[in-house]
């Protein structure tokens, strides 16, 4: 069975965790690519198919010679291993592409029922299963909401939510799950306060061993990361990642959290702790300085709710649709773009980002209008010195988290290794 521990990072609100074992990985870093060319020797044939994988993923579908151009590799080799991916399973003929002169070139890309993954959620007032495809298509999943997050509780909905899943897969496709992947808040137990839980209620987040708790429950290897983090390489995979080679990510859930992409590749830091976007200084009240997080997360805009009469509870029971909540939204939007776009400008001081990416549990229509905001404040900042980047909606969505802990196992088994999805700092 393998595992995935967190080692903590950073103490504080918002520290971080990093996989130590298994590592998860990612073919999202170009120059990667082609410094780790493939190798035509038959001891490194798991490496080259992982390679192939990688590439066809990234690029979404490509011939035989496209793979030996980006590769290195010789024409005979692609053909064995393409050969052999679609033996397996991974991946399927796509239609044949006509050239001028010769035979047409018959793309090949992933295979969507070719493996398949669990992907966890544990949120601060909700928990999601998903069940996402090879392609990273989410074919189906189950929520659960609460006051505050209890581990057995939550031990018991992703044992009962795993069943109800896989019970409509075939045997074919349920031994084809490469695994489990939790996103999971960091230190959830020194959030009691903030989430309305009595005294002693989220101590026992404190001493358990959750790899380990849902490691000997489950058939199939656990891998367990920061959810901030988890979301950031959802997007960064199967979002906007594709458009941007380094940005400043946002993801708004009870509380707010990010990560931070350079070079096509999520940035840990020294400790682990990069992108910790809720810790960053922003004007309160009166001139004196506040946390991001104290001012610009779901919790705040549940606080208000309640202040206002109106029932919160929609919130996190559908994140699809927040009719109803009239003015307080409005105050809530605006306030929040306003802290945004001074966090924005800080961190472009710092490093000159390509783009600001801004995701949430939210609507769309809110994250539209969130954005746009921003946007617009932005305009009403000193901007003197540095260069403003795109400020841009997430196409993740509420599920960014569950969905990037759903990418953890997938990547871990079938493509490249832990430097290219997290690199390392020089």
């Amino acid at each position: 069975m393998q595992i995935g521990a967190i080692r903590p990072g950073k103490p504080g609100r918002q520290g971080r965790g990093e996989l130590t074992d298994p590592a998860p990985t990612n073919d999202v870093m170009p120059g990667a690519q082609r410094a780790r060319g493939g190798s035509n020797q038959t001891g490194v044939r798991a490496y080259n198919e992982r390679l192939a994988l990688s590439l066809v993923r990234r690029h979404g579908a490509l011939s035989k010679a496209d793979l030996a151009r980006l590769t290195g590799l010789s024409p005979q080799t692609v053909s064995v291993i393409m050969r052999s991916l679609e033996k397996d399973g991974l991946l399927v003929r796509d239609e044949p592409v006509r050239g001028r002169v010769g035979q047409p070139s018959v793309p090949m890309r992933l295979a969507a029922d070719g493996a398949f993954s669990i992907g966890v959620k544990i949120g601060r007032r909700s928990a999601e299963l998903v069940l996402m495809d090879f392609r990273g298509e989410i074919r189906a999943s189950l929520a659960e909401t609460y006051r505050w997050p209890e581990p057995q509780r939550i031990i018991a909905f992703a044992l009962s939510a795993y069943e109800e899943l896989t019970a409509e897969l075939s045997e074919r496709e349920r031994e084809r799950i490469a695994g489990i992947g939790v996103a999971i808040p960091f230190e959830l137990w020194n959030w009691a306060d903030e989430v309305g839980a009595p005294k002693g209620a989220m101590e026992a987040w404190r001493g358990i061993d959750l790899s380990r708790e849902l490691g000997s429950r489950f058939p199939v290897p656990v891998f367990i990361e920061n959810d901030a983090t988890a979301a950031c390489g959802a997007e960064l995979v199967f979002g906007r990642g594709h458009e941007y080679s380094d940005f400043i990510y946002f993801f708004i859930g009870f509380f707010i959290g990010g990560g931070i992409v350079l070079d096509n590749a999520l940035f840990p830091g020294r400790n682990g702790n990069a992108g910790a976007v809720g810790s960053m200084p922003v004007p309160g009240a009166e001139g004196r300085p506040t946390q991001l997080i104290d001012v610009a997360s779901l919790h705040v805009l549940e606080t208000e709710l309640e202040a206002a009469g109106i029932d919160p509870s929609a919130l996190w029971l559908s994140p699809d649709d927040w009719t109803g909540f009239g003015d307080v939204l409005e105050r809530w939007i605006a306030t929040t773009s306003r802290f945004l776009a001074h966090a924005i400008v800080a961190a472009c001081s710092v490093i000159d980002f390509s783009a600001a990416i801004i995701d949430g549990g939210f609507p769309g229509e809110v994250r539209r209008r969130l954005v746009k905001a921003t946007r617009r404040e932005m305009t009403r900042l000193d901007l003197q010195g540095i260069l403003t980047p795109a400020i841009i909606e997430g196409a993740a969505g509420s599920r960014a988290r569950a969905m990037g802990g759903a990418c953890l196992p997938l990547f871990s088994r079938y493509l490249i290794d832990l430097n290219v999805l997290f690199k390392e700092p020089a």
